[in-house]
């Protein structure tokens, strides 16, 4: 008896020294200020703004290669951002998101979806959309990416017409 008494007091300790920070509401909301900022720099055409936005060693994974560290990632966008302009971009996280990961309540994971209008030099404006994925990390009271990943989802299929078969007159 005194150990199971003992076995719900330790329980109790450890959950209530998880940062309060790990609590739903508050890690909404600090994603919610981040997915803000996500939306300003994209709509900006900022790379720097971008890449402030995550950690120093952080992977991204786009639809056509993989990202190692803010510098390669934020010269990623540069180089995009003068070939191509982002507008109405829109990010969302899924209801569920965002998740604690561990007990320590540093790193979560999200997830959900994406949407802008592109424009380049010889083509657009096209509307695009996705999905996307992410590990973060708190750095104070804000959120940093730490690993991303994301999809471009294709266009429904035409649908084939309707022809009209020649009638045997």
């Amino acid at each position: 008896m005194k150990i199971r008494v003992l076995g719900a007091l330790v329980g109790l300790a450890i959950s209530s020294a998880v940062p309060t920070f790990a609590q739903s509401p508050q890690l909404r909301e600090a994603l919610a200020a981040y997915d803000k900022k996500e939306e300003e720099a994209f709509n900006n055409n900022d790379a720097a703004a971008l890449a402030a936005l995550y950690t120093e060693d952080a992977v991204e994974v786009t639809d056509s290669r993989t990202l190692y560290g803010r510098e390669a990632i934020e010269k990623h966008y540069a180089d995009l951002f003068q070939k191509e302009h982002f507008s109405n971009y829109l990010v969302k996280a899924d209801q569920s998101s965002p998740h604690m990961i561990g007990t320590w309540g540093n790193h979560v994971w999200a997830s959900g979806d994406w949407s802008c209008t592109i424009k380049g030099q010889n083509f657009g404006p096209v509307d695009l959309k996705g999905y996307w994925g992410a590990i973060k990390v708190r750095e104070g009271d804000t959120l940093k990416t730490w690993m991303r990943t994301w999809n471009i989802t294709p266009a429904p299929a035409a649908t084939a017409s309707q022809t009209t078969t020649p009638s045997n007159q």
